[in-house]
């Protein structure tokens, strides 16, 4: 069984349309998904549990808290980590697990952004490749609950970049492999701010992140250099 697991805080305008396609494109038995919420105040809970979603009420906010509780309620022999903005790929079961079948005890997908955009789709092209700094927690996650159990989950000390700090331990113990297929990201952070903006904030934070300082020092200034509005 694959477990699908979803970290929500104030995922409203996604989740149910998230959950209905992780339903669509499994068949029935083959997929477990939950929905780990940070008592959103807008309906994220009630919206995914009525898409069909097992919501379960994160006791400390914060993502990689997160999915480490939804990865101790999980049944599966597979855990599939999963944005709530993102697309998935319509083929997302029979994917991870042929991947899983042949040795790929992790990976990720690829990525395009749901812009046209000639900068955007520069960026996207760049999931493909094997560098860490072309990963993130948007291409999706999949590891075996053997992998995931060995290396003791994501890092709860990352309030930023728990993504990119899992994926540097599994590469040290075991192969990580790409997807050779896409899955949709929002481009909403772009729309709301400019690329280069975006791309300086991410950088920003990378080289803060390989420097070692403290990860909410990384999180304040991230935030303080976009709009989220």
């Amino acid at each position: 069984m694959l477990s699908v697991i979803i970290p929500t805080y104030n995922e409203v305008a996604n989740i149910g349309r998230l959950v209905a396609d992780l339903r669509r494109y499994a068949s029935p038995g083959s997929v477990e998904i939950l929905v780990v919420d940070a008592r959103s105040p807008d309906g994220t809970a009630e919206a995914a549990r009525a898409a069909g979603a097992t919501v379960l009420e994160a006791p400390k906010p914060g993502r990689a808290a997160q999915l480490n509780y939804g990865a101790q309620h999980a049944r599966g022999d597979i855990f599939y980590f999963v944005h709530a903005d993102v697309g998935i790929h319509p083929d997302y079961v029979a994917t991870v697990q042929a991947a899983v079948a042949q040795g790929h005890v992790a990976g990720c997908y690829r990525f395009r952004f749901d812009s046209p955009h000639p900068l955007l789709r520069l960026n996207s092209y760049g999931t493909r490749f094997k560098g860490i700094m072309s990963r993130g927690g948007d291409q999706t996650l999949f590891i075996t609950r053997e992998l995931f159990e060995q290396l003791g989950g994501f890092n709860e000390q990352f309030v930023i970049m728990e993504d990119f700090e899992i994926i540097q331990r599994i590469q040290r113990v075991a192969s990580f492999y790409i997807v050779p297929l896409d899955v949709i990201v929002s481009a909403r952070k772009y729309e709301t701010n400019s690329w280069l903006r975006v791309q300086l904030a991410n950088l920003t934070a990378f080289a803060m992140y390989l420097l070692k300082q403290p990860t909410p020092r990384i999180a304040r200034t991230y935030k303080r250099m976009l709009n989220y509005r």
